[in-house]
């Protein structure tokens, strides 16, 4: 006599909306991504703001470490790139640029 396990459909239904909904909430995350891509394109075409290569050369110095992330943002009327930053030490750290000017604005811990 064989055994065949078959897991009861209430299992698999709720297995199935814990993918399904991961899947969803990566997909917001990536939308907003997308959108930063968008909105940073225009606003170089525009000529409001540097392009990303030319922040990063100007700044990879003064970083002082690897930058893992950036992030693509317009607060109070100018646009900011937010770089994060792996120290030397290990320590992850936000550093903020204005995108029109290259200058450094502002970092903090992540």
């Amino acid at each position: 006599m064989s055994f065949v396990f078959r897991p009861p459909r209430l299992a698999l239904a709720l297995a199935f909306l814990a993918v399904t909904s991961v899947a969803v909430a990566a997909g917001d995350d990536l939308d907003e991504y997308d959108d930063d891509h968008d909105q940073a394109r225009q606003a170089v075409e525009q000529g409001s703001v540097l392009p990303l290569a030319e922040l990063l050369a100007r700044t990879r110095d003064t970083l002082g470490g690897e930058v893992v992330g950036i992030e693509f943002e317009q607060e109070g009327g100018r646009y900011i790139y937010e770089f994060k930053v792996v120290m030397p030490s290990g320590e992850l750290r936000e550093v903020y640029v204005d995108a029109k000017s290259g200058s450094i604005i502002g970092s903090g811990r992540d």
